[in-house]
């Protein structure tokens, strides 16, 4: 299984498979056709039809200049071996050069046609929750204590790099005020929120009000091509930070702990991603919010050094209750419905914490069979409910 370095990554919103994957694409074969004259870039299925709200067309644009780039977009072609294809196409004085097939797999993730995939190798030695628990339980270690055990010598360096990132982007969208790009004119909401303080506000209601502030304020600032961390997602980068930012404030608690609690939100995020999926094009929103739901509330569990147990129970919690939630993007933005359901996910996190705590010793569902059954539901989903703005409230909103 890959190192969370795969799993975070800190870049420019909105979409880590819209946005970060086909620059990504971009660079390798700019580099590769250095005599090209222009290029050309063939966008398919998700990406052809919410590309021009990600943006897609526009990072392809920036990485190929100042050599011009002809975007066509192909909602049309079928049976494709992944939602997120594009083509890349090098020309010189108006004839074809070079051609690759690139998949957008996710997370920032590209894997071209005929190539080994470009992916880091593998850290650890295990690939299901359970072998990952058995081994702990062994050795009478924790989670965290596996990652530091596997990754390389720099990870809490990483990870404290990753901590960093996901405050600035809560304290970045909390100065912000007016309306985010892309022509749905949605306000931002996150300081609105953080300011709406009561005399007799009551404890529960000051905790929803704040998780969910700091949450708009990382989706808003991922939302209007912000520097942000892929958590596990650009699309569902908020919950972590959200979560992570309130929970040591209230309890006060070492920032030390908050690494740890990455370092295990980002294991579980790994093993999503292994055995199913966090692309939205290949799974619907499922695989990114309930992955992100996933993750945080396995970083709560181990912030408050909860056991193994416990961190499995809350983190199957978490994406039971996403199955089947559909990616429906009003307009092919990350904004309707995308921000608030960080949100929402957020609070779901903290309840999720709470449930496992009390109640993880009746549970009878794993971690693995709830991964494992997410991922047979997103193949089962209609693609239009696959991030291609064809159903759902992208298809009702007028």
């Amino acid at each position: 299984m890959k190192s969370v370095r795969d799993l975070y990554k800190i870049g420019k919103g909105p979409s880590s498979s819209h946005t970060m994957g086909p620059e990504k694409a971009a660079i390798i074969f700019s580099r590769e056709n250095p005599d090209a004259d222009s290029f050309k870039a063939v966008l398919y299925s998700s990406l052809a039809k919410t590309g021009k709200g990600h943006r897609t067309d526009a990072v392809i644009e920036e990485t190929f200049a100042p050599k011009k780039c002809e975007i066509i977009f192909d909602s049309d072609t079928a049976e494709l071996a992944h939602e997120n294809t594009l083509d890349l196409i090098a020309l010189k004085d108006g004839k074809e050069t070079a051609r690759i097939r690139v998949y957008s797999v996710g997370g920032g993730d590209i894997v071209i046609e005929g190539r080994p995939p470009i992916v880091p190798t593998n850290v650890y030695p295990h690939s299901t929750f359970q072998e990952i628990s058995d081994y702990c339980k062994q050795r009478n270690i924790r989670l965290s204590d596996y990652v530091y055990m596997h990754e390389d010598e720099h990870i809490k360096d990483f990870l404290y790099s990753v901590w960093q990132t996901m405050k600035d982007e809560i304290a970045e969208g909390l100065k912000k005020t007016g309306v985010l790009p892309g022509g749905l004119n949605v306000e931002r909401r996150a300081q609105f929120l953080y300011n709406q303080r009561h005399i007799d506000e009551s404890e529960s209601t000051r905790e929803n009000r704040i998780v969910c502030a700091y949450a708009f304020a990382a989706g808003e600032q991922n939302a209007d091509l912000g520097t942000i961390v892929t958590a596990p997602t650009c699309g569902a980068c908020a919950v972590m930070p959200a979560v992570l930012k309130y929970m040591i404030e209230k309890k006060r608690l070492p920032e030390e702990r908050v690494i740890d609690a990455l370092a295990v939100g980002g294991l579980i995020g790994c093993l999503i991603k292994q055995n199913a999926s966090i692309s939205g094009a290949e799974c619907g929103c499922q695989a990114e919010i309930g992955s992100a739901c996933s993750m945080a509330s396995a970083a709560l569990c181990e912030l408050f050094e909860m056991g193994i147990d416990q961190i499995e129970c809350a983190a199957e919690v978490a994406m039971e209750h996403y199955l089947g939630l559909t990616c429906d993007p009003v307009c092919g933005l990350v904004q309707i419905p995308c921000i608030e359901r960080n949100a929402v996910a957020a609070m779901r996190a903290i309840n999720c914490l709470s449930l496992a705590n009390f109640l993880f010793g009746t549970r009878k569902i794993s971690f693995d069979l709830v991964v494992k059954t997410m991922y047979e539901t997103g193949k089962d989903l209609s693609n239009r409910y696959r991030e291609t703005a064809e159903g759902g409230l992208a298809k009702n909103y007028k």
